[in-house]
């Protein structure tokens, strides 16, 4: 009678990460083998991710409250100006701080009234009109577009998918090398990464006196991909 052999292997194929993976400890029992594969997916974004502020100084709180306000009131206007209601923007945070000058020494020269604007559309169309309509309001000092993927889920199981096939593949070779048949999964451990780098825009105030001189920063572009990596470690049972 041939005595059980014993076959344990770690094995890495093409990481695909920048993210260095931390391996789980696993016993590996006799007649197993343990591999470790990483996988993506890569996806279109589903989301327009703008994010603007307002922020303006005058000589009393009240003063800049007001100037504030009505910078704010014509930021709805243009929402509404393309079919979105107000209330579809959120509100990160108001704010209202003395202004110093330090020469010859410390005194309060005004008062600034700081807020931010995030607005997330589906509809990538109304990307240009909404940034060029509000560099020429010249209501916010700074404008930043970018594309995410908020249906992160669906993604995220693609790029397991895609590791572990690689990983089932891998420990499928290494069966029939050693002249065994691989059998039944035993162990797997998961790992997902949000490899995200969303094509950027970001539009400062001179912008608008420049708005018919050329077309938009991202005009005719399209939104880069987001990629999720997944690492998976599998032991499987070999016959």
């Amino acid at each position: 009678m041939k005595s059980a052999r014993f076959l344990s292997l770690v094995l890495l194929v093409a990481p695909v990460t920048l993210v260095a993976q931390e391996h789980p400890t696993v016993n590996a029992q006799p007649n197993t083998v343990f591999v470790g594969a990483d996988g993506k997916y890569e996806s279109a974004p589903d989301t327009a991710q703008l994010q603007f502020n307002v922020s303006v100084q005058d000589e009393t709180p009240q003063a800049a409250y007001q100037h504030a306000s009505k910078d704010v009131e014509q930021v709805r206007q243009v929402l509404r100006a393309n079919g979105l209601d107000p209330k579809s923007a959120t509100v990160g945070f108001l704010s209202v701080q003395p202004a110093y000058e330090y020469k010859p020494k410390q005194h309060i020269v005004g008062y600034r009234v700081t807020t931010d604007i995030t607005l997330k559309l589906k509809d990538f169309s109304k990307v240009g009109p909404i940034t060029q309509q509000l560099a020429d309001a010249n209501v916010s000092e700074t404008q930043t577009a970018s594309y995410i993927l908020e249906n992160m889920d669906e993604a995220k199981n693609r790029a397991v998918e895609d590791a572990y096939r690689r990983s089932k593949n891998s420990a499928d070779t290494i069966a029939h090398a050693s002249g065994r048949t691989l059998g039944e999964l035993s162990y797997a451990s998961v790992d997902t990464f949000e490899n995200v780098h969303p094509l950027m825009a970001r539009m400062a105030r001179p912008m608008a006196a420049m708005a018919n001189a050329a077309p938009g920063p991202t005009e005719d572009f399209t939104p880069q991909t987001v990629t999720v990596t997944a690492h998976v470690n599998a032991l499987f049972n070999l016959k």
